[in-house]
């Protein structure tokens, strides 16, 4: 018989069981009682309790050495939370949240023997962020009580919790539990029933691809980290992040994700299966794509994958003197950047009034550095000293290095590099900025290609620490070790690529932000909804929609376009909604509206 819906009740959920007590059934556990829940832990394993308990004493005792928490506190904290190895011990709670391993067969034994335990008016909810809720809730005899509660490690710290609803969900049993999340101080948002949900539907997506691409050799575990973490302000790499999800786990992610929507981004990358079956599944076994010190532990120690120290590359060649070619942002930034390491730096654009404008920029931009107190004005102005702006690129005769960093249109740059091979002397080493277009292209435009690399800055220059330097099959080992070598001198952090399109960040970043306008288009989620699940969820520091808009839905159009190009992946295809605003001419914050509106300057 179905429960009656007016037996789930709405007064505050006060006795709460937790079944599952690993990591993050842990961390819930120490959420609900440091909110004045009374918590019932349940675990077969009387050991995995043990640990439960040990853990919440210790993470309570650093709160009160921290001033979080009361002796007292800690003292009402501990008292509230009590372990058990019997389901049974759920028997008076008001919700039960199930947070046991990723399995069909496991979650529903639990909810089935729950049915026959719990009273009528509680509440089951999953904490499955892989397996259908509807599929789970189906085979409760009660299906209108059970829904998903998916919150994200560590639950201590982490603000968003999803709320899953099926279509058998009762309406009073997703109000209760939102109101529970909010008293927790947590950001509940409501999502519907798919693999993933929202955070975790785009967050595998973008960790698959990034296992893939080191499986491929495309870049190292350390550049690819490294790369996402400094080009994308994220608080962790990819690969460091699959280690500590659990290689096991996101390939169970995965699989369900792919079963659900044959997308070939969504087919676990082999690696996965590869370190899951020989147990090494990240830092819970002390070894996955990186070793650690030991199993639990998050300190990455040597291991025979490391790069040697110091990353000698060999002899590189004499860099005294910069060209920049391009008036833009992009350009004014880099110029700026190589006059404050003590380059002399040419500052060439297409007339003399518009590098002196360029010019006039970086002088505004130190300005508000020395205003910030983190230069002197003395090295402001000797860094503006060693800026000559120019009308004409003849004046790159002499540089050692000349860096283009024009409109990102293969013909333009191309044109540039045809006219930078006859003016720079014999030696000097060629760069482009280029984010997305083939570096070959522009390498074969002269008559040195071997001497022609890629060094893709990211916007703002001064500030961003990341450099990717992108070999061709062409590009001789010293242009390379030059390239490296310049990067230490200018503060830079280098990463290595092939060159092929997107390099390292925009072919992991811009599938992420195109499988998120794919939700919107879907009627899935909203844009508020996508945004602070990524921020609150991922720690990301700007939402996938934000991010669009600031970047500009033109240009994102145009480097999704080079990516399905390039790897003819349907799953690449630009999503038709962002197509459908770019011919709109709703471009994001420059034209005040992309996929939000904004006050006119």
């Amino acid at each position: 018989m179905a429960t009656p819906l007016s037996d789930i009740s709405l007064s505050p959920l006060k006795t709460i069981a937790v079944v599952g007590l690993g990591t993050m059934g842990t961390g819930i556990t120490e959420v609900l009682a440091r909110a004045g829940r009374e918590v019932v832990g349940i675990d077969i394993s009387e050991a995995a309790a043990a640990r439960c308990v040990a853990a919440l004493e210790n993470s309570t005792a650093r709160a009160v050495e921290r001033g979080r928490l009361t002796d007292r506190e800690r003292t009402d904290v501990l008292a509230r939370v009590r372990t058990s190895t019997d389901l049974a011990a759920a028997a008076d709670a008001d919700l039960v949240v199930e947070v046991a391993p990723e399995s069909y067969e496991t979650k529903q034994q639990i909810l089935r023997e729950l049915d026959g335990i719990v009273r009528p008016g509680a509440i089951l909810a999953t904490g499955t962020n892989a397996l259908s809720v509807t599929r789970l809730a189906a085979d409760s005899a009660h299906p209108e009580r059970v829904l998903g509660l998916h919150f994200f490690n560590p639950a201590q710290a982490m603000r968003l919790v999803e709320i899953v609803a099926s279509v058998l969900t009762a309406p009073q049993a997703v109000e209760a539990v939102t109101d529970l999340a909010l008293e927790l101080g947590k950001e509940p948002v409501a999502v519907g029933d798919r693999p993933g949900f929202v955070a975790d539907g785009l967050l595998f997506g973008y960790l698959n691809q990034a296992a893939a691409m080191y499986e491929g050799r495309y870049a190292s575990r350390e550049d690819i980290d490294a790369a996402m973490r400094l080009g994308c302000g994220l608080p962790m790499g990819p690969l460091a992040l699959l280690d500590l999800i659990g290689v096991d786990t996101a390939r169970t992610v995965l699989e369900a994700m792919y079963a659900e929507s044959h997308d070939r981004l969504h087919a676990p990358a082999p690696i996965l299966k590869q370190l899951s079956e020989a147990g090494l599944t990240g830092r819970k076994a002390g070894r996955g794509f990186y070793t650690y010190e030991a199993p639990g532990s998050g300190t990455v120690v040597r291991d025979a994958l490391t790069p040697p120290a110091g990353d000698v590359l060999g002899p590189g060649r004499p860099v005294r003197s910069v060209g920049v070619a391009g008036s833009g942002t992009m350009a004014s930034g880099i110029a700026e950047v190589f006059a404050k390491a003590g380059y002399e730096v040419v500052l060439a654009a297409r007339s003399a009034e518009k590098a002196q404008a360029a010019k006039a920029r970086i002088g505004k931009s130190l300005s508000r550095s020395v205003d910030k107190g983190r230069l002197t004005a003395e090295a402001a102005a000797q860094t503006l000293d060693r800026i000559t702006a120019t009308g004409s690129l003849d004046d790159f005769a002499e540089v050692d290095l000349a860096v283009e960093a024009v409109a990102e249109d293969l013909a333009v740059k191309q044109q540039l590099f045809a006219a930078l091979d006859k003016v720079c002397r014999p030696g000097a080493i060629l760069a482009t900025t280029t984010s997305s277009l083939p570096v070959v292209a522009c390498a074969r435009a002269t008559s040195r290609p071997h001497e022609v690399i890629g060094m893709h800055f990211f916007n703002p220059a001064p500030a961003m620490k990341l450099v990717e330097v992108v070999r061709t099959v062409l590009t001789e080992d010293d242009v390379h070790a030059t390239v490296r070598e310049v990067c230490v001198r200018i503060r830079k952090h280098a990463v290595d690529c092939g060159d092929r399109a997107g390099f390292i960040v925009n072919a992991l970043l811009f599938p992420y932000l195109n499988n998120a306008v794919k939700m919107v288009q879907e009627h899935y989620a909203s844009l508020d909804d996508i945004d602070a699940a990524m921020k609150l969820g991922g720690g990301y520091p700007m939402g996938p929609f934000e991010l669009l808009d600031v970047v500009g839905l033109d240009v994102s159009l145009a480097i999704e376009k080079v990516l399905h190009r390039e790897f003819r992946d349907p799953g690449l295809a630009p999503a038709p909604l962002l197509e459908h605003l770019v011919a709109a001419g709703c471009l994001g914050r420059k034209t005040g509206r992309g996929f939000r509106e904004y006050a006119r300057r």
